[in-house]
């Protein structure tokens, strides 16, 4: 059973729920588009698994049946509290060195580039985890835990993990002392200085206190919410993989193999010294902070709900449908392509640059929904998708046209 694809409905409604919140008490913490590519990261961290295979999945086999240690039985009670706490300090440990190791942060980033913070960026995930985060769970299968109950409290964990994603919740007394909770949490995203690599627990704050990771939430230091080396982008393959780059770009400049060795497992941020000196990454001045908000038309905006709402769709599609490898595949690259291209008019781009990048996602999605013999509900359902789309397109082309503002290929200067 996929607790988690269970759980996203009620994600969603506490979404709409804290929005509406917030905008009745005029402390709303939403804005559009960030909101739209936390959702965009969700998405396609959810449609990962249809292309993926569980390499963690095949280790976890051979250690459970090579270790020679009696399995556990699941219908223990005990067998599932030495668990679901087993389990919250390997991740600790996974997510501590997620963020102090560089490799490791560049799958990790992506849930702390929003520069919000609310209950969609609980939902803000990595599609590239799966490539060592499997490694810090080999413990527990090595001490003969079933695998039925590690996924099963894994995923547990993160669905506890998805609450504490709000600023509309204080302290909470003695809370505070045993549970990861909204104010400590808060610390954990917050790229002030006083705050920054600290509170790594997923369920139990216990841990960071415990190895000295610990810090409050201080009254008189408001949590900025974001990365150093913001990536002012909405664009889910930038989100994805702007860390890779970096590191790629200091592989390949640096002039010893002693550093180029060290890009990949040494502290996060690190550079080697003479790539530094040509290529400094940028950081934020935290004194005079500014999110990243490039403004949007209401036509752009109501395209970025459209595309987000089709995209749910799309996803919904692949987990319910048994399609090939190829239709799997199919269903992964269209989502990715709509998160690229809809972040192209949310981020302002000239009209004729982002006609150029979705007309042709709108024909494949077309052609899909026109060829592919889909029942009647999923039909209609695609067909408005791309109708929509169209209708929203030609409606920022005329709002252009009033403004005698023509489609453009390149950016004014």
């Amino acid at each position: 059973m996929d607790l988690i694809a269970l759980a996203v409905p009620f994600f969603l409604a506490a979404i709409a729920f804290e929005l509406i919140w917030g905008l009745l008490r005029g402390t709303n913490t939403y804005r559009l588009n960030d909101s739209f590519s936390s959702l965009m990261l969700g998405i396609l961290s959810q449609a990962r698994k249809f292309v993926v295979l569980g390499v963690g999945g095949t280790v976890y086999e051979f250690a459970a049946n090579k270790t020679g240690l009696t399995q556990w039985t699941a219908d223990s009670t005990i067998t599932w509290v030495v668990a679901f706490v087993a389990y919250d300090l390997c991740y600790y440990w996974q997510h501590r060195l997620g963020h102090e190791r560089q490799l490791l942060w560049a799958a990790h980033v992506a849930h702390h580039q929003s520069e919000e913070y609310n209950l969609s960026t609980a939902l803000r995930q990595t599609s590239s985890g799966f490539l060592l985060g499997w490694v810090f769970y080999v413990p527990l299968f090595l001490l003969g835990i079933p695998a039925e109950v590690v996924v099963t409290v894994g995923a547990l964990n993160l669905i506890y993990q998805f609450w504490v994603h709000t600023r509309h919740v204080p302290e909470l007394g003695w809370f505070e002392w045993v549970f990861v909770t909204p104010s400590n949490h808060r610390v954990h995203h917050a790229q002030n200085s006083c705050y920054m690599d600290r509170n790594y627990g997923g369920v139990f704050i216990v841990w960071d206190r415990l190895f000295g990771t610990y810090q409050r939430e201080l009254p008189e230091e408001p949590c900025i919410y974001g990365i150093r080396g913001a990536i002012n982008s909405w664009n889910p393959l930038v989100a994805l993989t702007h860390v890779y780059a970096d590191m790629i770009n200091d592989i390949c400049h640096t002039g010893t193999w002693r550093d180029r060795l060290r890009v990949v497992f040494a502290r996060t941020g690190w550079q080697p010294a003479d790539v530094a000196r040509v290529w400094p990454r940028k950081k934020n001045g935290l004194a005079v902070f500014e999110r990243y908000d490039p403004p949007a038309s209401q036509w752009r905006k109501l395209y970025g709900v459209v595309q987000i709402a089709g995209a749910t769709l799309l996803l919904t599609f692949g987990q319910v449908n048994p399609l090939s490898t190829q239709g799997y595949w199919l269903v992964w690259l269209l989502l990715l392509w709509t998160g690229v291209a809809t972040a192209f008019w949310l981020e302002g781009r000239v009209s004729a640059f982002c006609l150029v990048v979705d007309l042709p996602r709108i024909a494949v999605l077309g052609l899909v929904v026109l060829s592919v013999g889909l029942s009647t509900t999923w039909w209609l359902l695609g067909a408005v998708w791309c109708v929509m789309s169209v209708a929203l397109i030609l409606a920022e082309m005329s709002r252009l046209s009033t403004l005698g503002t023509a489609p453009e290929f390149l950016p004014k200067r």
